[in-house]
């Protein structure tokens, strides 16, 4: 990389008190954001999805376990497939730190797939983690949650992702979805983020944002995707790597 201008302290002590200006206004922003996403609609679940989980079938509000609360990672895993998604596993490998914490302040989060539950284990194993996987498989869950799409949807061309509905490639997309059950039992969806919306659930990008380097996507992906290794395979040189999603 090119060196950056070298000056003296006093100049750099100014360039940066300049620019630390520019950070308090992005984290006064985001909290606004915030507290305007707290604010939106809920729409309320009438489907009584069952997943597949560890302890035997569970519906929607048996993943909140004893909190209101419910955090779902979707991660795109087919059934049948022998691709592991890079960027999933990347954002997978942040979720058991912050769950230690989560779990205490009223808010569960799970992790959701499509690939049945016997499929999604041996890779949890692999890659050493803790959290709930558990699979929609037998459930309309994904679909009726836009991450997943049928056969149908991607040959017309209409496949609603992130609020936008355009032609995709794509049998599964990642994101995330927000979930408050009441002590009624009622469920409400409350958020949803999907594409790069993401990025905030991945805390090696703000270590990365920090560096003179920064991020380094500057591959032929533009993308986590031209870096991005599951975790256990970063000692192995490869040259070319499927884009995973659209």
């Amino acid at each position: 990389m090119t060196r950056k201008r070298v000056v003296s302290r006093e100049d750099w002590f100014e360039a940066h008190k300049a620019h630390l200006a520019r950070e308090k206004e992005l984290t006064r922003l985001r909290e606004r954001i915030a507290a305007e996403r707290r604010e939106l609609p809920w729409m309320k679940i009438r489907k009584d999805y069952v997943f597949e989980t560890e302890q035997g079938p569970k519906n929607l509000a048996g993943l909140f376990g004893a909190n209101s609360q419910l955090i779902v990672y979707h991660f795109m895993m087919t059934p049948g497939s022998n691709h592991r998604c890079e960027g999933c596993s990347f954002l997978a490998d942040h979720i058991d730190g912050a769950d230690q914490h989560l779990r205490h302040h009223d808010v569960s989060l799970v992790v959701v797939a499509r690939a049945p539950l016997a499929e999604l284990l041996p890779y949890k194993q692999r890659m050493g983690w803790k959290f709930d996987w558990v699979s929609s498989y037998a459930s309309d869950f994904n679909f009726d949650m836009q991450v997943s799409f049928t056969d149908k949807q991607i040959a017309a061309g209409d496949t609603t992702y992130n609020f936008e509905t355009r032609p995709r490639t794509s049998k599964d997309l990642p994101g995330t979805s927000v979930f408050y059950k009441e002590e009624n039992g009622d469920i409400f969806l409350t958020f949803m983020s999907r594409a790069r919306g993401g990025e905030g659930q991945i805390g090696t990008y703000d270590y990365l944002d920090m560096t003179p380097k920064g991020r380094g996507e500057n591959g032929p992906y533009q993308s986590l995707m031209d870096w991005v290794r599951l975790h256990d395979e970063y000692q192995d040189k490869q040259s070319d790597k499927p884009n995973c999603c659209d």
